[in-house]
């Protein structure tokens, strides 16, 4: 079963990029984070108290769980909400945030003692290729600039966490650090909604549909799968699977939001996806 838990994470992963725009069709994006990540922190918490995790954990620890709370749930969905809101395509933030392996592999030599070696510069080069060609005939027409700018603090946002949550050496049951992390991104999202934002929610079929979906499935399902992948394996070989979510995202979106790819983007996908394979694989 450990095995499927990569195509597993995929698949789910790359079908929040779906779900994200009812969500921010009936709501404030950072308004529906907040309400999210208080329902997940609340799930964790009772399934911790089922299983009879120590809860009670140590100020250090519980400061580290709630920092990579701030920067994957807080930073990271955050950008990706906020850029999907104004407009930003599903395929093309997914393909932008998932760059992220090439980030990780650069920052993995210096920080995780990771070697890196000249197939991960070449995959660096392609990545980025990849993303200028979709990206660089759009911008500021189709594409708002807003949203590019929000998704690339995204990408940078999953990038460090996944870095952060690797260094961290500490034991911590994984439901209680999944419990302390939502915590940490409930906060994030709704100090921006005390100081910065009007909330709102528009609790339909439609909302609540998708609303469940991402509780459920992505941060329930998901997200607890990538906690396993980065505290059993090495950071480059977790986020190397990432190089699969842009056109599973595409082919979902293009599912079920009627979106559209041209041929331009469709070679920026592909170049970009060669791009992180070569980067992240041994």
């Amino acid at each position: 079963m450990i095995k499927l838990f990569p195509f597993i994470f995929i698949l789910l992963w790359s079908s929040a990029f779906v779900t994200t725009k009812p969500i921010v069709d009936n709501s404030e994006p950072f308004s529906a984070l907040a309400f999210r990540f208080l329902i997940v922190a609340i799930g964790f918490l009772i399934f911790s108290f089922y299983s009879k995790k120590e809860i009670i954990i140590s100020k250090k620890n519980i400061a580290e769980s709630l920092l990579t709370g701030v920067l994957f749930h807080g930073l990271y969905l955050g950008g990706v909400f906020f850029s999907i809101s104004k407009g930003m395509p599903t395929g093309i933030a997914a393909l932008i945030v998932t760059l992220q392996p090439i980030l990780t592999n650069i920052l993995a030599g210096p920080l995780l003692n990771e070697k890196i070696g000249w197939k991960q510069w070449l995959g660096i080069v392609l990545g980025f290729i990849g993303a200028v060609l979709v990206l660089g005939f759009d911008i500021g027409e189709t594409i708002p600039i807003s949203g590019v700018v929000a998704t690339f603090i995204a990408l940078f946002a999953i990038t460090g966490s996944t870095i952060w949550q690797k260094k961290l050496s500490h034991n911590i049951s994984l439901p209680v650090n999944n419990m302390y992390q939502a915590i940490g991104g409930f906060l994030f999202h709704t100090l921006i909604i005390l100081f910065f934002i009007e909330p709102y929610i528009n609790f339909n079929a439609t909302f609540a549909i998708a609303m469940a979906h991402q509780i459920l499935l992505v941060s329930f399902g998901a997200f607890t799968i990538l906690m396993f992948l980065i505290k059993h394996n090495s950071a480059s070989k977790t986020v190397s699977i990432f190089f699969l979510i842009p056109a599973t995202s595409a082919f979902i979106a293009w599912l079920f939001l009627n979106e559209n790819l041209n041929l331009i983007d469709i070679c920026g996908f592909i170049i970009a996806s060669v791009g992180v394979f070569i980067a992240t694989r041994k």
